[in-house]
């Protein structure tokens, strides 16, 4: 059986996952807390939490809110900062078999560029993910994602700074994220992941008072599930780069859904906090679904489903052309 996948089969140094399951930023921390629960080397890849220029203490408490199946969290990119990763964190994954790749997030396009050239270099960093959720605070606080314009422009001063292949973390919170992914791909991407969460919040009735401490926060969680399902087809059908599924998923049901929608590898997020072995039980639902339909290449778990909507997205791809 062969779950292998290469996620930047464009790029010299590639990005080759033994499996397609991966760990999504900022639920997974730096993978050491959660080694003492299971193997994970047995996983894909782990994504490192977000990681900034200089350490952030992060939002105002409270930071997390439950939801009707989801989470509200506004933890602010808390983080030690990319030099204290460096010399505590990396040292300790060039020990590991799984991949690491380093979550990155900034407030001006300068902050990504030079957070990925402090990176360069470092042994045990396979790759980096480039949040573009961030607010940029030059123009007015609009995440760099929301645009196709400044989302390539981040892309394409990481690509400078680094030689590491360049995952590109996309925000649902945008008008049209077909466009802003083609933009990232013509900037230089290797893959994309997404999403990312969704702007929401709630407010204690009882104290008249928002939930969370900053008022607003991204929800994540099964919640958004068919709207990240529904953006990883589209964009997987506009983009000639291995796509990362990601949001809500939570069994090994919701990963084979991804899958066949056109992603190339998964993200595990908030199921994390509920189930710390939901990354290794899903990749273990995967295999066992697999061998019970007769499928020995994780590509065909999605031809057949994939095959239907082929015609259609090549018609969308065309227009976008």
């Amino acid at each position: 059986m062969n779950l292998s996948i290469q996620l930047a089969p464009k790029h010299p140094k590639g990005l080759l996952l033994a499996n397609p399951v991966m760990t999504a930023s900022g639920t997974f921390g730096y993978g050491t807390e959660y080694n003492h629960l299971f193997d994970i080397q047995k996983l894909g890849a782990m994504v490192c939490k977000g990681t900034t220029l200089e350490p952030r203490d992060g939002n105002s408490q409270p930071r997390m809110a439950e939801t009707p199946c989801g989470l509200l969290n506004s933890i602010g990119l808390q983080n030690i900062g990319v030099k204290a990763l460096i010399e505590e964190k990396a040292p300790i994954w060039a020990g590991w078999r799984v991949p690491v790749i380093v979550n990155i997030a900034g407030e001006t396009i300068d902050d990504y560029a030079r957070v990925a050239g402090e990176l360069e270099g470092v042994a045990g960093i396979s790759a980096i993910e480039v949040n573009i959720s961030c607010p940029n605070i030059k123009a007015g606080g609009v995440e760099f994602g929301a645009s196709p314009d400044s989302a390539a422009k981040v892309v394409t001063a990481v690509k400078v700074a680094t030689s590491l292949p360049v995952l590109v973390k996309l925000t649902p919170n945008t008008s049209d994220i077909v466009r802003v992914a083609v933009a990232v791909a013509e900037a230089g991407a290797d893959a994309i992941s997404l999403i990312n969460t969704l702007k929401g919040m709630a407010i204690d009735i009882a104290r008249r008072i928002p939930l969370l401490g900053d008022i607003t926060g991204g929800l994540s969680g099964p919640a958004i599930k068919p709207v990240a399902l529904y953006m990883v087809y589209e964009v997987a059908g506009a983009v000639e780069l291995p796509v990362v599924g990601c949001g809500g998923i939570t069994t090994a049901s919701d990963a084979i859904e991804f899958i066949m929608a056109g992603a190339s590898a998964i993200q595990v997020g908030t199921a994390n906090l509920t189930n710390p072995r939901a990354p290794l039980d899903i990749l273990q639902g995967i295999e066992q679904f697999m061998e019970k339909e007769g499928i020995d290449n994780l590509t065909d778990l999605y031809n057949a489903c994939w095959a239907a909507g082929h015609i259609l997205n090549s018609v969308r791809r065309i227009r976008l052309e």
